[in-house]
């Protein structure tokens, strides 16, 4: 009989005990948070971060499953992704585990190199600093067969999946291994047919992609391009005196502006310019490499302001449009 007394006791226990602990083993993250460690981490750092990523009470319940499981928390490093229903127990093993979760690293609309630092350093445990100085390190780029102005070439906007502490170099080495993907032997093939090397093609298709947005004249802009190239002449093209000056807000390129000495301007100097004046989608590429074929050689915006070009081969019919495209600026008080 006594012993019946004890075992009962035992399992009373046992239940209260477990009644006890199964907010700690069973109540769920009330919302998905990414937590990030750097080493030199405690438990208590943990805590705070879950509170302000999470939920306060789910801070202290993943802090009080640590501490009871005896994790050492120091060396960790990473980002760790907490989901809307993971249990506190679940969460801690995985932080005590060392288990980081990638994280996204999406990028498109980019036009500088400062910019894509930025971006970069906003979301990995680097900084745009350490990002940026990788970029203009002769020595890597050339790893990558690149050079300081064609290194934008490898940063082909789209979304991938790095880990958090992932370094400047390493997230270099794995847009290289993107970039040789897409540049496949059918793309590398196109741009030989077209006289240029795949960072030329890259260049191209950076110009016409600030010389329009609409995507169903991409290719036609670069046809003339091409033309223009192939016939020898300079490519006079506007977006590339912005780069030059720094300034893409500039709405109307003027005559002292086409002179600013500047490897990238192409009013002044001949062939295409040392590298990409902004990060071209792979869609615009692609626009490039298989642009329609065209004998034009001049464009000039719409008076409509719609977005779209007037194309022609005649340089009469060309000063023609570009004088009711100046008459329109005028007319809207546009300088």
């Amino acid at each position: 009989m006594k012993k019946k007394w004890i075992i009962g006791a035992i399992a009373a226990v046992v239940v209260v005990l477990a009644a006890c602990a199964a907010p700690y083993l069973f109540s769920g993250a009330p919302a998905d948070g990414l937590i990030k460690m750097r080493k030199g981490s405690t438990i208590e750092s943990i805590r705070d971060s879950i509170q302000a990523n999470v939920e306060v009470n789910y801070g202290k319940r993943v802090a009080r499953m640590l501490s009871l499981m005896g994790a050492k928390v120091e060396n960790r490093e990473g980002a760790f992704r907490i989901t809307k229903g993971m249990s506190p127990f679940t969460a801690a093993r995985y932080i005590k585990n060392g288990a980081q979760s990638g994280v996204r690293f999406t990028f498109n609309n980019v036009r500088t190199l400062d910019e894509w630092a930025q971006r970069w350093g906003d979301t990995f445990m680097g900084s745009a600093d350490d990002i940026h100085k990788a970029l203009n390190d002769s020595a890597l780029c050339a790893k990558y067969e690149k050079t300081p102005q064609t290194i934008a070439c490898l940063l082909m906007p789209d979304t991938y999946e790095f880990y958090w502490d992932i370094t400047p170099e390493k997230t270099l080495d794995r847009l290289y291994e993107y970039y040789k993907d897409f540049w496949n032997n059918d793309r590398k093939a196109k741009a030989k047919q077209l006289g240029l090397t795949p960072d030329e093609v890259a260049t191209v298709a950076s110009i016409v992609e600030e010389e329009t947005s609409k995507a169903d004249e991409r290719g036609k802009v670069a046809r003339l391009y091409l033309n223009r190239y192939h016939e020898g002449m300079r490519l006079q093209a506007d977006p590339t005196v912005k780069f030059a000056i720094g300034d893409f807000s500039i709405k109307r390129i003027t005559v002292p502006m086409t002179q600013i000495n500047s490897p990238y301007n192409t009013y002044r100097v001949n062939g295409l310019p040392p590298g990409p004046i902004r990060l071209p989608e792979k869609s615009t590429i692609d626009a490039v490499l298989n642009a329609p074929q065209h004998d034009y050689l001049y464009m000039c915006a719409r008076a409509d302001f719609s977005g779209y070009h007037d194309f022609t081969r005649d340089y009469d019919s060309h000063l023609d449009n570009a004088h009711r495209y100046q008459a329109a600026l005028n007319n809207r008080g546009i300088k």
